[in-house]
């Protein structure tokens, strides 16, 4: 079938089995084709085909509202709900996001990108609608790792005490991003096994019917025969003492059976879980094969052998960097811990597991417990290193605040995929740690400006034992510069000038680093004379350092590849202000008030004016502006 004509999903409800079987091969095969060049989750949709063939047939997208979890499985459905034609431009520049995104689409009725907020705004949803007394169905769809966040659990105890009708899929395939952990992880194992359940179920109800009605005691009685049946053939019957009627488990690569029982569920009063088994990667051996969840989200890879199109740069990854560096220190430190929020692989973590297994905890998705069992951890005198990506680390906030800072514990927090990461867009920019942070009692915030001394910071944050100290490092690779032998602890706050100037001064970290230079390079050539200072230190800041400089009179400029609300720059005019230097000169550059979506760095940089050729600009127009009220100063 050609896949670029589908409109709309209605046509799905005329294919008969043959048909709807070519369909699924057609959508697989397109998948690994088109996420050859591209790249993207992969695995998560090769293994939701039947399944979300299955709901578009059953239900009426978009009057039926279909909820996708973190929506890394929702290409079927784009591609069913007439996105096909736009699969080249997948989480590339302008292009189709890969994420559910409300104004692509009418079908997608919920934006997402974090974990287990499905079954949440389900609730939102039915709530609406029932005050609203429409008859529409709500669907979330929601994976076995995604339901270990504590999200989840507070929407199902919710969903489950108001017998709010609706049907929840749980999408279950042994795996989120990395394999599951758990005590659910188990239960749900043992569901697995228990396929017999609902046929003992059906015989044992056809066979009560066949009793004479003798009154309402032998009804009653029956009735809790049959209940107790579950928790002989099922251990665990959980979601049922939550309130749910369980379905499942069931083969959720079987069209028949996976369409039989959402019919079921249409027609049952109060929440429904329908538990669907599928295998992630399915029709595709390399992917099927994953067993650390390689191929959950990747880049271009070669379609016939399933290797990966591999960076050219020969520089450390800056995750890989960051735990290797830990791990080296933890043979000598037996106080270093490691935690991570169901990332070990992304965080490249499993070294230090391999090595350390008593000192490594992936707790799965599950951010704010992380973050403090990290702070119990320090109360105790070990020294946890909390891996987390900037993005999920927006999901652990308030235990930030309450537990780790307010408590002023020795927590070192590797903030991973800080700044703009690329083509998974807008909800995972690592944008917002610094403003959220640098405001904290107690915290240190730093940055280095390559892996050498990102290696040194990691030095610095083991050995720092006043408080809360924090690492920010980008997705990717570092730069390849010449590495120290001996690690070596950074002085806490401390800056560094690294070209000298008469005429300006800018003040970067980090990735905006090479910007600066390579802008200064430029505006040397035009006579102007600027200092670049590498401020690797957020908070605090280098109060001498920046002292010197407000007193020689000339324009700053700040730099940071983050929101320039509450950042950075904004700690400088704090600075200038409280210190009296409210003449003072200061521009800043950085993330403007807007959620960046998806695409090539570099091109997201230059659409919002942050290169080296927008800080040329500025530091030029500054610099004349200052030499004309210097020229005007003489004259008087």
């Amino acid at each position: 079938m050609d896949l670029h004509s589908i409109t709309g999903p209605s046509f799905l409800k005329e294919l008969n089995p043959e048909q709807l079987e070519l369909l699924s091969e057609d959508i697989r095969r397109f998948l690994i084709e088109n996420l050859s060049k591209t790249g993207g989750h992969i695995g998560p949709n090769l293994g939701v085909v039947e399944l979300t063939i299955a709901l578009h047939r059953v239900f009426n997208s978009p009057d039926d509202k279909l909820i996708w979890d973190v929506g890394h499985q929702s290409y079927v459905h784009k591609i069913l709900t007439g996105r096909a034609d736009q699969f080249d431009t997948l989480r590339q520049f302008k292009g189709l996001c890969g994420f559910p995104k409300r104004n692509e689409s009418d079908h997608d009725v919920w934006e997402t990108g974090h974990s287990s907020t499905s079954l949440s705004a389900a609730m939102g949803m039915a709530a609406a609608r029932d005050i609203k007394k429409d008859k529409n169905y709500v669907i979330p769809i929601i994976g076995d790792g995604a339901l270990t966040g504590g999200m989840a659990f507070e929407a199902l105890n919710h969903i489950g005490h108001a017998q709010t009708d609706m049907t929840v899929i749980l999408n279950d395939n042994e795996m989120s991003i990395a394999p599951n952990v758990g005590a659910l992880h188990s239960v749900l194992g043992r569901m697995r096994t228990a396929g017999k359940y609902n046929k003992v179920k059906d015989d044992l109800e056809y066979l009560l019917k066949k009793v004479p009605a003798v009154g309402g005691k032998l009804a009653s009685t029956a009735e809790r025969v049959k209940d107790s049946l579950k928790y002989l053939v099922v251990s665990g019957m959980f979601f049922e003492e939550l309130g749910f009627t369980y379905l499942g488990p069931i083969d959720g690569h079987d069209l028949e059976e996976l369409e039989d029982n959402l019919e079921y569920a249409k027609k049952t009063k109060g929440p429904v879980l329908l538990h669907v088994i599928t295998k992630k990667g399915k029709g595709y051996l390399p992917a099927e094969q994953d067993k650390i969840g390689t191929w959950h989200g990747i880049g271009p890879y070669k379609m016939e052998t399933g290797d990966l199109v591999k960076s050219s740069s020969t520089a450390p990854s800056w995750s890989g960097l960051i735990a290797e560096t830990t791990r080296k220190l933890a043979r000598t430190d037996e106080r270093i811990v490691a935690i991570t929020p169901a990332m070990p692989v992304g965080s490249k973590l499993e070294g230090f597991a391999s090595e350390f297994p008593e000192r490594m905890f992936d707790v799965g998705i599950a951010e704010q417990h992380a973050t403090t069992m990290a702070a119990g951890l320090a109360t105790q005198g070990m020294k946890p290193f909390l891996a987390i990506y900037s993005t999920f680390l927006q999901r652990a906030y308030d235990q930030v605040v309450h537990d780790i800072c307010r408590q002023n514990l020795n927590v070192f927090i590797g903030i991973d995929r800080s700044g703009l990461v690329g083509a998974d867009g807008e909800t995972h920019q690592g944008v917002f740690d610094i403003a959220f942070l640098r405001h904290l009692p107690n915290m240190v915030l730093m940055m280095p400006k390559d892996e050498n001394e990102g290696q040194h910071m990691v030095k610095t944050a083991i050995d720092y034992d006043g408080g809360p100290i924090a690492l920010r490092y980008p997705r990717g690779n570092g730069l390849g510069v010449p590495m120290d032998d001996e690690l070596k602890a950074i002085p806490i706050g401390s800056w560094e000038v690294l070209e000298e100037g008469t005429d300006a001064v800018i003040l970067a970290f980090g990735t905006t680093i090479p910007m600066a230079l390579h802008a200064a390079e430029q505006l040397r050539e035009e006579g102007i004379q600027v200092e670049v200072v590498n401020s690797r230190f957020i908070k605090p800041l280098d109060e001498e350092m920046l002292a010197s400089i407000f007193s020689r009179k000339v324009p700053v400029l700040t730099i940071e590849e983050a929101v320039l609300q509450g950042g950075f720059g904004s700690a400088v005019l704090e600075y200038a202000h409280d210190n009296g230097h409210e003449g003072a000169v200061i521009d800043r550059m950085g993330i403007p008030d807007l959620f960046v979506e998806h695409g090539d760095v570099a091109e997201l940089m230059d659409e919002i004016h942050l290169n080296s050729d927008e800080v040329v600009k500025q530091v030029k127009l500054r610099a004349k502006q200052n030499s004309q009220q210097q020229e005007r100063s003489n004259a008087l």
